[in-house]
């Protein structure tokens, strides 16, 4: 199947009909963001890992490894990646731990971010400086300096820098990930990309970015439709730390190998394997993205919906001429700029977050950030929808 634009816009969303099980032509899900609905294929491959496990019982393994592979062959496809190793987890946060564990933070303590991190790094990099490990947080915003902010930290010290690819709380793409990586280069220190707000939105490609010696994290909970369970940790091949946190996994491909009293180390996308895991999410991921390759919903095509629903949004917005002391968007932001969801900004967001919730407007927000956040199955009548009545709650805040 191929769509074209018209097909997705207009007032019936030709993709819809795909999810009916979330009932995406009924509701005003704005939560594209954060969670965005599965097309009803999903739960055939939910129970294809029952039968599976029914049938074959402590050998469904070979199977439930074969849909992984999938997994990974899909996530590289969005990535663009062909010179990489991959490692799957639940979350990033377990597969960021791995990655922390094996830096030499004894003899290099900095590690280097931005104060726009979703929570998985910035909770575990707080806590880390609590313990006397130097984090240094430098401005998200705005973006078009963020590469000499970093840069201009970077040191023989420096163990690594951990940034996204589109920041979490502003939705404003990182412009400067190529001039990071080479300085990254440059210092012998290792650069770890966030893409899992870029995945699907915003097309992404490593070989074309210049990051082929970088570590790339992401999960397919947002624009995949993947739920949840699907996250991964690209590393380079030439990668040679030795993660303190390593899972029994690990050892698959090595036993072959001679022993040397040490803990060894798988090979390949080994190094960093974690342990026993629900392969249901596999499954499922599996024959998400086999959908959304039959329907032709590669990463250019969903970009250009995107940024059809984010300009058609922010424009329905700036048409109601609200009062920006209550809410506002940043007009110096160009559409381009934006990665897959809006960001309004109003000292009362938490209350406009309920009041919309009450009125059938699901979105989210953080601190003074209200979030609409588009899908691909929704119709420019349902975007309208969303934003006339965004602007009937906003009227009655005082």
């Amino acid at each position: 199947m191929s769509y074209t634009l018209s097909d997705l816009t207009g007032t019936k969303n030709l993709l819809a009909s795909h999810y009916t099980a979330f009932r995406v032509n009924d509701r005003l899900l704005l939560t594209g963001h954060s969670h965005q609905a599965w097309p009803d294929v999903a739960a055939k491959c939910m129970m294809e890992a029952w039968n599976d496990a029914a049938l074959h019982v402590d050998e469904k393994w070979d199977k439930a490894f074969a849909k992984a592979n999938e997994v990974k062959s899909g996530f590289k496809r969005l990535l663009g990646d062909s010179s990489g190793q991959m490692v799957l987890g639940s979350n990033t946060h377990e597969l960021v731990i791995r990655f922390l564990s094996s830096l030499n933070l004894k003899d290099k303590p900095r590690l280097i971010t931005t104060d726009g991190e979703f929570h998985t790094i910035r909770r575990q990099l707080d806590r880390l400086a609590e313990e006397g490990i130097e984090v240094i947080k430098v401005p998200s915003w705005p973006v078009d300096r963020i590469s000499e902010r970093i840069k201009d930290k970077i040191n023989h010290k420096t163990a690594a820098v951990m940034v996204s690819s589109v920041f979490f709380e502003t939705g404003i793409i990182n412009p400067g990930l190529a001039e990071i990586a080479g300085e990254c280069l440059k210092n012998d220190c290792e650069l770890l990309v966030d893409t899992y707000h870029s995945l699907n939105a915003v097309p992404f490609s490593i070989k074309e970015s210049g990051l082929e010696q970088t570590f790339i994290a992401g999960g397919g909970y947002k624009y995949c439709q993947l739920g949840e369970g699907n996250c991964f940790l690209r590393f380079p091949a030439s990668y040679e730390g030795r993660p303190v946190i390593t899972g029994w996994f690990s050892e698959f491909s090595m036993l072959a190998e001679k022993k040397t009293g040490k803990v060894g180390y798988g090979t390949g996308d080994d190094l960093f394997a974690g342990s026993t895991y629900d392969p249901v999410s596999h499954y499922r991921a599996a024959g998400v993205f086999d959908f959304f390759k039959k329907q032709e919903l590669n990463p250019e095509f969903l970009r250009k919906v995107s940024q059809h629903q984010i300009g058609l949004l922010a424009g329905e917005f700036l048409n109601l001429g609200l009062n920006p002391e209550i809410i506002s968007i940043d007009n110096e932001i160009s559409l381009s700029q934006r990665g897959g969801f809006l960001v309004f900004r109003s000292g009362k967001a938490g209350e406009l977050f309920n009041k919309l919730n009450s009125a059938g407007v699901l979105c989210d927000y953080r601190g003074h950030s209200l979030r609409f956040g588009p899908a691909p199955y929704l119709n420019d009548t349902q975007l309208r929808d969303a934003i006339g009545i965004l602007g009937d709650v906003v009227k009655t805040c005082k």
